[in-house]
């Protein structure tokens, strides 16, 4: 029997009524935020939690083989760019380049020696003409003797057919003429010799001169090719020092000590996480209204909900991530099925952000881009010829062999 004190009192029209007003009120409420939301938000966004942080993985490899004696770098480590990271043997390229300074030096003396031998033939040309003009000059000073001597002896000869004179006489003019024919002869073949060393020190002159025309002694091709070697042999010596090629977190060092090492051969990778981006991989349903430019916003399991990244869309890759797989799927059998393409989209992330909360290469995150503004491109279409990557890290190796090699050249050269 139920006690009338507890029995639930009926539910009278009118308050029946109120209870569905507010059932319809509270669903109208709801529908009308859910509306709302979708007009001002929902509508304009896209999201996918299909996104990973990607980045360079910068591979440190020797440029020469060697032995390592050192190693300056362990995973997990953070390193900048330049420093020093593994060490190889390099006494034998300390002697080769030590081979290579004493011939870029003998090569300087002997180029010097070329260039005092051309100066010198300018000289040395002008005393060989003086002595041919002095040759000529006793040829004629000969020539006139013996012309006076001829003249003397035709003169006595015929005063001694007319007994005027003795046959001494006639002799004496004979043996002066005689004389005088000698020094003549001698003469001529002074003229002769010294016309002939005219003509070689011409030569030597022409010789030493296409040794050096045109060029200076820090030019020259034997000097440049002694440099050459100078230089090889520093880069050489300088590429067993392996240097970090950019600034970042060390990662899979691999290079043990004692191993001989090979050029090209991985020692260990650089990351460098201040320089990391996003690849999101939306399906092909949700690119409809994606443009570059477009701001993101984006949270990481890592650091979780609280923390916000922002960033920009850069670009869109040119085909679906199965057009790029190592076996794309082959659709033309007979068991097709369509599947949802995705396609990676690229995210540009804030570098204060990333300095604030650093992230690491591989970590998932949740991605919603902004598709108010539609005005960007969906594809590029300008080439940038910018560098996305450089080092200056091995320039300076040849800067410095440049400087050794001017050094040398300075050390060799004539002391004023």
């Amino acid at each position: 029997m139920i006690d009338p004190e507890n029995r639930t009192p009926p539910i009278t029209p009118g308050r029946r009524r109120t209870l569905l007003l507010l059932i319809t009120v509270s669903l109208a409420t709801i529908l009308l935020a859910v509306s709302a939301w979708w007009f001002f938000i929902g509508k304009w966004r896209t999201t996918t939690d299909d996104a990973y942080v990607g980045g360079d993985i910068v591979a440190v490899t020797p440029l020469t083989g060697g032995t390592v004696i050192a190693i300056h770098g362990d995973t997990t480590q953070a390193v900048a760019e330049g420093q020093l990271l593994v060490q190889l043997d390099d006494n034998d390229s300390r002697l080769q380049l030590d081979s290579a300074e004493a011939a870029l030096a003998s090569a300087v003396r002997e180029v010097r020696g070329l260039y005092a031998a051309n100066h010198g033939n300018l000289p040395l040309l002008a005393q060989r003409r003086a002595d041919l003009a002095r040759a000529q000059a006793e040829l004629a000073r000969s020539n006139a003797t013996l012309a006076q001597a001829e003249s003397e002896f035709k003169r006595r000869e015929a005063l001694a057919r007319q007994n005027f004179i003795s046959p001494e006489n006639v002799q004496i003019a004979q043996t002066a003429r005689d004389a005088a024919k000698a020094q003549y002869d001698a003469a001529a073949s002074a003229v002769k010799a010294a016309s002939a060393t005219i003509s070689q020190t011409q030569d030597q002159a022409s010789i030493s001169s296409a040794l050096v025309d045109n060029t200076s002694l820090e030019n020259h091709p034997n000097v440049r090719a002694a440099a050459a070697r100078v230089r090889e042999a520093m880069l050489a010596l300088a590429r067993t020092r392996v240097r970090a090629p950019v600034s970042g977190q060390i990662a899979k060092r691999t290079v043990q000590l004692g191993e001989r090492v090979v050029p090209g051969a991985a020692l260990m990778a650089i990351v460098p996480l201040d320089k990391v981006w996003l690849d999101a991989n939306f399906k092909e349903t949700e690119l409809r209204d994606v443009r570059i430019g477009q701001p993101a916003t984006l949270t990481s399991d890592f650091y979780g909900g609280a923390t916000t990244f922002h960033g920009k869309v850069l670009g869109l890759t040119p085909g679906t991530g199965s057009a790029f797989a190592l076996l794309p799927a082959q659709n033309a059998t007979g068991n097709w099925v369509k599947i949802v393409q995705r396609l990676p989209v690229r995210i540009a992330l804030d570098d204060k952000e990333l300095q604030a909360h650093p992230l690491r290469i591989g970590l998932s995150m949740d991605v919603s881009i902004d598709t108010h503004d539609r005005s960007g491109p969906m594809l590029t279409t300008l080439p940038d010829a910018r560098a996305i990557a450089a080092t200056a890290v091995y320039a300076q190796d040849i800067k410095s062999a440049d400087a050794h090699v001017a050094q040398i050249i300075a050390d060799n050269l004539e002391r004023k």
